[in-house]
């Protein structure tokens, strides 16, 4: 049985693994650092029971919520002019720069982008939103991802490609 700080260090040591691989494709210059968002999302899920947990697939989904809210909350911060408010031209966001995390990096506007089509997805079909959530923000694979919704393998490979297909329609608009 592990003690409480080996389980700290564990959950830790995850989030710092998920942090990392969202950062790296951030812009430069990204004003959130790994080690923020790490320590943002660590007191969030400190609150959360340990035994809420199913298993690893399900802690990096809930994670990887967490780490989308901080995210998008965030890049609200950054003012109007960074969300295309005001006379600035919005850029379109393409699927395939959010779905891969471009090599450029996401800005607050993408992630904004992103977080409002995932919201209008949600409204559609929350799975298909989870299955997204959990590929974009928490990195997962298609595997973990269908252990940690309790879904089949092949359930989640289809609702990323028709969720794909959605999501490329609703950020080119």
């Amino acid at each position: 049985m592990n003690s409480p700080a080996q389980l700290s260090e564990m959950v830790y040591g995850e989030l710092r693994a998920l942090a990392q691989h969202y950062m790296r494709q951030q812009r430069p210059g990204h004003t959130l650092q790994a080690t923020a968002l790490v320590n943002e999302a660590f007191l969030r899920l400190a609150r959360v029971d340990p035994l809420a947990f199913n298993d690893r697939a399900h802690f990096m989904a809930v994670a990887a919520k967490a780490m989308r809210q901080i995210l998008i909350n965030h890049a609200e911060t950054k003012g109007a002019a960074k969300r295309g408010g005001g006379d600035a031209p919005r850029e379109r966001v393409h699927l395939d720069t959010a779905a891969s995390l471009a090599d450029d990096g996401l800005d607050a506007a993408d992630v904004l982008a992103i977080n409002n089509a995932l919201n209008r997805l949600e409204a559609l079909d929350a799975r298909k939103a989870n299955v997204v959530e959990a590929k974009l923000f928490g990195g997962l694979t298609h595997q973990e991802i269908a252990d940690a919704l309790g879904i089949s393998l092949t359930t989640v490979e289809s609702d990323w490609r028709m969720a794909k297909a959605w999501l490329a329609k609703e950020l080119a608009a």
